[in-house]
């Protein structure tokens, strides 16, 4: 028969699911490996990305890294292999002592999903420490009067591995008297003493020499020694006793460095030497023996370090009490170290992002961090937080894991950026706290539209601007920024008189600025209206309007119309009747006159400029009524013509004119005659005289082209004249043209030797003196210079092959010279060198120019001399009286004398004339030098 179960609740069913749901999700969270310690760096702990469920591959995609308090990362990951390997040699002994569990704990996370694993690695323990007594040899002494089967404690041996590879036990070499016995204490362990076997005799053996050996159960076994030298004392039958056998203290961490934590204190009751007490540590670790120190005559514990609660808080030391022949008493002191709030929290920052967009939705996360406070209790809770006024929140996460998410809506026209400051405050007294800052950029996104100042503008242009004048500028803010806030402008498409508006304005579009397209026209249209579009630049764009109203204002550019009096269409002349015997201020007309233009631009006035009478009308100055100004009389024109001017009242005033024609008669006979014969408008007059100014004027501008023609004429005339001389051969057809001397024209005969170059002042041409050989057929010079006047020959002469042939270079005559008297000049009065050279002035130059035409003239007409015979060109007395010109040829009509007005073109007028002076005055000189 089946006994009744009791079936659970429905409640307890649930709660009971519950449960099992969080542990196993704790359990799949945590993954526990272990690893044998002081193996090498990458040895293979554990396949995490198996147990993680994930390929190896995907554990580098994911983001996966290993979080650690520690200050030294003892593990990595192998994501070629997805296996959690060593970082590097890992010691047991240095991490946990002599715990006999030791483990290290790990966080694994994955960035992606911003999930944790928790991994838990224990450090298995090998035997890599040998069992170590810290000294070499001991002594004990034992009083010969020792009872056999008197125990005396031995050194104890350390072996910092736990288990199987810690100390196992202990040998003694073998003896006689002595035996060994292990005592087991707490914690398994083991204390050796040395057994008694059979009484001593100091005299027979008093040292005793013994080797006790520890061993650990590692594989190979690990040992170690310590000389035991037992010497046989005196009778010594106390030993000392503490008072107590455990000492227990608690101290805080910051107790000042040579503070005295406790006093302990055995006693002995025996005398003298053997009543000695003195104290020392036991079995200590070296640095346990670097934080304490204990006094060996007064058994005083004080501290040599700071103590830090947060690498060890309790310290279990032993140590023992010896008298002066080598008894012992032990015992243990036992040290808690009390926390106080001496570590700040400390945060560290897992996972984090720098921006976020601005429409994120509320719990977003922002970044992942850790706190942790190396105190413990109070001093260890910590608390974040962050400052109330952000749209920010901390939500606890797993463990000490806190998330920053968002906790509302963003804008980043308000914020573009926050400085969160996570402050993390434990509870110790006086609290203390550790900020971090993160900083996170907003994103923008294209959430504001452009925006005008105001929906609606107006402005003022002129009419008649310039085509493509800037007219007014519009401007829309947009909060957002890059191309969300870049704005672009357009014109709302819309008509005005039939055209597009686009066809009257523009807007540059990255401006804003309008431009008219057209020059606008206030008689045409008074205002414009159009509608601008703003647009940004995002993604959808967003987009507001303006309108605008342009208000053409008026410009002065329409003159005054009149209306009347009109011209008549049949082409006569409109007249205006005034009867005689019209009173002063008679209305005989009015003038009408309009201005398309408005305003002040259109004020008219009216103005009389001109009037066959003067004084006899006047003209209303707005009114523009024509009226008399006094009675007509018998002696005014029958006829009265008036001109008035309307002009308007703008900046640059316009004006329109009209003829008025007023005929002051009784009665019509009178009027059909005065019409029939009308005289000459003053308007005809002056067109006629404007016409015969034209006439003038291109009269004599014909008459300037005429004797500019004639002049070129003449100067061609003479150029021809000129070289048709230069070509003729005369009776001097074989003497080379070398051989003459050139001057405008007129040429002399010259037998004559140079070397030198000479220009004339007022020649029209360079002459260059050539060297050129004596001919047979030349006149010779008889008398005797200091030198010879070279020949001058112009410059365009240029000598062919022939002619250099025939030419030979002679040497030059140094017998021909000038005397004083023979050089050209005024009368030979000039004072000068002997050396007979070239008139180098332009006075004498001249003057032997007019010289040479005048002893032309003279040779021409057979009679008239130069102060010599006939024939001789007056330059015998110079040159010798076989120079003569009998065979040159009459040139005086060619011959123009540079400087001068005067030419021989009346070779009679010459004739009559006297020879000059000069020519006189040099033949007296002549004479003169002749007889000396």
């Amino acid at each position: 028969m089946t006994a009744p179960q009791i079936l659970p609740s429905s409640r307890g069913r649930v709660l009971l699911c519950f449960l099992l749901g969080i542990l196993w999700e704790a359990r799949a969270q945590q993954i526990r490996y272990s690893v044998p310690e002081e193996t090498e760096k990458g040895a293979f702990v554990g396949d995490i990305s198996k147990d993680l469920g994930l390929e190896p591959q995907k554990l580098l995609n994911r983001g996966a890294r290993i979080v650690s308090r520690g200050k030294k990362q003892h593990f990595a990951l192998n994501f070629r292999t997805g296996s959690l390997v060593t970082a590097d040699r890992i010691d047991r002994e240095g991490l946990c002592g002599r715990a006999s569990v030791c483990t290290l704990n790990l966080e694994i996370l994955l960035e992606d999903k911003v999930k944790i694993y928790r991994v838990e690695v224990e450090i298995t323990d090998v035997n890599d420490n040998i069992p170590s007594f810290g000294i070499e040899e001991r002594e004990v002494k034992i009083h010969e009067s020792a009872m056999p089967g008197t125990r005396f404690p031995l050194p104890e041996a350390f072996d910092l591995d736990v288990g199987v590879n810690s100390l196992q036990k202990y040998k003694l070499s073998s003896n006689h008297y002595f035996s060994l016995l292990v005592q087991n204490g707490k914690d398994d362990a083991q204390y050796p003493e040395l057994v008694l076997e059979r009484a001593l005799d100091r005299e027979e053996e008093p040292i005793h020499r013994l080797i006790l050996t520890a061993f650990d159960g590692g594989n190979p076994v690990g040992s170690a020694t310590v000389l035991i030298l037992v010497t046989v004392v005196d009778a010594n039958d106390n030993a000392p006793q503490f008072i107590q056998s455990q000492y227990s203290v608690s101290v805080p961490e910051n107790v000042p460095v040579k503070t005295c934590l406790l006093r302990v204190n055995a006693t002995d009751p025996d005398e003298g030497i053997n009543g000695d007490v003195s104290y020392y540590f036991r079995k200590i670790t070296e640095k346990t023996s670097q934080l304490f120190e204990l006094n060996a005559l007064t058994g005083d514990i004080s501290i040599l370090e700071n103590l830090d609660y947060e690498e060890c808080n309790f310290y279990d030391i032993d140590i023992e009490a010896r008298d002066g022949a080598g008894l012992l008493d032990r015992a243990k002191i036992l040290i808690k170290v009390l926390d106080v709030n001496d570590n700040a929290p400390e945060v560290t920052i897992t996972s984090v992002i720098t921006s976020i967009s601005e429409n994120s939705s509320a719990g977003s996360v922002i970044a992942l961090f850790n706190v942790h406070d190396r105190d413990s209790g109070e001093n260890g809770q910590v608390m974040c937080s962050i400052p109330e006024n952000l749209p920010f929140k901390l939500e606890k996460s797993y463990g000490n894991y806190y998330t920053l998410v968002t906790d509302r809506a963003l804008d980043r026209e308000q914020v573009s950026m926050y400085n969160i400051t996570v402050t993390a405050t434990d509870g110790g007294s006086p609290p203390l706290s550790a900020d971090t800052h993160i900083s996170l950029h907003i994103e923008d996104i294209n959430d504001n539209h452009p925006v005008f100042v105001q929906t609606s503008e107006s402005t003022y242009v002129m009419e008649n601007n310039p085509r493509g004048t800037s007219i007014y500028s519009l401007t829309a803010h947009d909060s957002d920024i890059g191309e969300n806030g870049h704005v672009t402008y357009s014109i709302m498409d819309d008509s005005i008189h039939g055209a597009s508006l686009s066809s009257y304005v523009s807007i540059n579009s990255e401006t804003g600025v309008l431009y008219a397209l057209h020059s606008f026209d206030y008689e045409q249209f008074r205002e414009l209206k159009l509608g601008v579009t703003a647009k940004d630049s995002g993604d959808p764009p967003l987009s507001s309007n303006i309108s605008l109203t342009l208000f053409i204002l008026d410009q002065n550019d329409n003159a005054p119309e009149i209306l009347y009096p009109a011209f008549p269409t049949d082409g006569s002349s409109g007249v205006e009747l005034a009867p005689r015997s019209a009173e002063p201020g008679y209305l005989v007309t009015k003038v009408v006159a309009v201005d398309g233009d408005s305003g002040q631009n259109a004020w008219l006035s009216y103005r009389l400029i001109k009037a066959t009478e003067p004084g006899l009308f006047s003209v209303g100055l707005h009114s523009g009524e024509i009226r008399t100004v006094r009675t007509f009389l018998d002696k005014d024109a029958l006829k009265q013509n008036l001109l008035v001017a309307v002009t308007d009242n703008g900046e640059l005033p316009l004006s329109a004119t009209v003829s008025i024609t007023i005929i002051v008669a009784d009665s019509i006979p009178k009027i059909l005659s005065e019409l029939s014969n009308p005289e000459p408008s003053d308007d005809l007059k002056d067109s006629n005289l404007t016409f015969y100014l034209v006439i003038a004027v291109a009269a004599v501008s014909c008459l300037f082209f005429i004797f500019i023609v004639i002049l070129l004429a003449l100067k061609l005339h003479r150029w021809r004249t000129s070289k048709f001389l230069s070509a003729s051969t005369g009776h001097f057809g074989n003497i080379h043209s070398s051989q003459f001397v050139g001057i405008d024209g007129v040429r002399a005969f010259l037998q004559t030797h140079t070397q030198e170059v000479s220009l004339t002042t007022d020649s029209r041409k360079s002459q260059l003196l050539f060297l050129g050989p004596n001919y047979a057929d030349t006149i010779s010079i008889q008398q005797t210079c200091d030198k010879k006047e070279p020949p001058l020959i112009p410059h365009e002469s240029i000598l062919s092959n022939e002619d250099q042939s025939f030419l030979q270079q002679a040497p030059p005559n140094t017998d021909w010279r000038f005397s004083q008297a023979q050089r050209p000049g005024t009368s030979g009065s000039q004072n000068g060198d002997e050396g007979g050279t070239w008139p180098n002035n332009q006075f004498d130059t001249e003057m032997l120019q007019a010289m040479i035409l005048a002893s032309a003239n003279e040779a021409a007409d057979g009679s008239s001399t130069l102060g010599g015979g006939a024939g001789t060109m007056g330059l015998s007395a110079r040159y010798g009286p076989q120079f003569t010109l009998q065979h040159v040829p009459d040139y005086r009509q060619n011959v123009y004398i540079p400087g001068s007005t005067a030419t021989l073109a009346n070779a009679a007028g010459k004739r009559d004339g006297k020879a000059p002076a000069g020519g006189n005055g040099n033949k007296k000189k002549s004479g003169k030098k002749e007889k000396k």
